[in-house]
């Protein structure tokens, strides 16, 4: 029997993560002066399109502090008892995050609607100022992180964060205007619902997409029975079975898989040959490279002696 692993070229393509914490440290403090800024002026104002800002700020914000958390333990080496280290927190952090942002949109959009029917008074030119604070405070925050958003679950979820909170600004900002213009007080209503139509699907998005790792559902773009044939069409195997792929963390997808052989491959070393070529495949053949795999090389009589309770096809 031969077991093959490969960790893949280099750390770079085996997804290793960067430090991002002096970014999201910048950006955790223009958004905490944003929760403070706008919570006192949603209670001057009265405005629901301020208010659910300031809910949507403080998720910011603790979401960016839980980011900063995980962006920390996703450096801290592994060792035998923890053999992915803490890569997999990125994940987990994001997920909170998503249900946060889910909380606000759904809290937004129910008070939104009740307030339709229902307006209060709002004080638009306050309400404007402190769009306005809210908003630029945001631009700042978006240039700060948008080089890293794509570095991983972690850093994707701070960025859109910061985003909704920048659009949920903006419709501040245009409901201030046509209160002042217009005295349409439904419009601070309408913000609110805007914003929730902007936090609700991003958010779900979100969900998915770290719930798909979570729950080891094979990396997206990746499709096994293409993977299947590939390795079926190689010279000497015979057979491809418990063949399984997943995502650790962000860039890190890992296959495992039993690949039968002829007999007489192991005696005349094309065993080895096979293996090689496996690698290559996985590692170049397909839409998503993957650099850690690990691969059991056997015969049908091997095969045929694991018990049929752990054998999958």
């Amino acid at each position: 029997m031969g077991v093959g692993h490969n960790h893949g070229p280099s750390a770079a393509a085996a997804g290793a993560p960067g430090d991002h914490r002096a970014r999201l440290w910048i950006t955790f403090g223009l958004t905490a002066t944003i929760v403070v800024a706008q919570a006192i002026g949603s209670v001057i104002t009265g405005s629901l399109a301020l208010l659910t800002d300031t809910a949507h700020a403080i998720a910011d914000a603790s979401g960016l502090l839980v980011a900063l958390i995980a962006a920390t333990l996703m450096l801290r080496p592994a060792n035998p008892k923890r053999t992915w280290g803490f890569r997999r927190i990125e994940v987990i952090a994001a997920l909170g995050q998503a249900t946060l942002l889910l909380g606000v949109g759904t809290y937004a959009a129910v008070e939104a609607v009740r307030r339709l029917f229902a307006p209060p008074e709002v004080a638009a030119s306050e309400l404007l100022v402190f769009g306005i604070i809210g908003l630029a405070a945001n631009v700042v925050a978006i240039a700060i992180l948008s080089s890293s958003r794509g570095a991983n679950f972690n850093m994707r979820a701070a960025f859109l964060e910061v985003i909704n909170d920048a659009l949920g600004s903006l419709g501040v900002i245009a409901a201030a205007i046509v209160i002042s213009t217009t005295g349409f007080q439904q419009a601070d209503a309408i913000a609110g619902l805007l914003i929730a139509a902007l936090i609700v699907p991003r958010a779900f998005i979100l969900l998915r997409d770290t719930t798909r790792v979570l729950m080891e559902f094979t990396p997206a773009g990746l499709d096994l029975d293409d993977v299947r044939q590939h390795i079926l069409d190689l010279e000497h195997v015979t057979d491809v079975h418990d063949l399984h792929a997943s995502t650790v963390a962000t860039g890190l997808p890992t296959l495992t898989a039993h690949i039968v052989v002829k007999d007489e491959c192991f005696t005349d070393g094309h065993a080895a040959d096979v293996l090689h070529e496996v690698r290559e495949c996985v590692a170049e053949h397909f839409p998503v490279s993957i650099h850690h795999s690990t691969f059991q090389v056997e015969t049908a009589h091997l095969t045929e002696d694991e018990p049929a309770a752990v054998r999958h096809e």
